[in-house]
């Protein structure tokens, strides 16, 4: 079981990280959870290379940005205290694994389009 989802955890935990956005918003029609849900589900269904390249870069290009938008919030503290740090190691953890999986897509689709 375990090797069927391992090729597959790039894809599921950004599936996860949508539900978790879409969970934190107030509207349950939520247009962009919905179409970001449907195009993740299309990949892991269809497995098209050039998709999951665009959705790789795409998904590196704005973690990198999310990683702007943390050194930003971080620079409006005045002092390190506990709102400091726990804000500092969960966008480490959360923008580090997203850059990483983000990576992992990149090569193995860039894998699959040299095949």
């Amino acid at each position: 079981m375990l090797k069927k989802l391992k090729p597959h955890i790039p894809e599921l935990f950004l599936i996860a990280s949508v539900i978790y956005y879409w969970a934190l918003t107030a509207n349950l029609l939520n247009p962009f959870a919905i179409g970001l849900l449907a195009v993740l589900a299309y990949q892991i269904v269809n497995k098209k290379a050039t998709f999951g390249l665009i959705i790789s870069i795409t998904v590196i290009a704005l973690t990198l940005f999310l990683v702007l938008a943390l050194f930003s919030e971080l620079s409006e503290f005045d002092v390190a205290n506990q709102n400091y740090t726990n804000l500092l190691i969960f966008g480490i953890l959360y923008l580090g694994t997203n850059l990483v999986l983000g990576g992992t897509m990149l090569v193995k689709y860039l894998k699959q389009k040299m095949i």
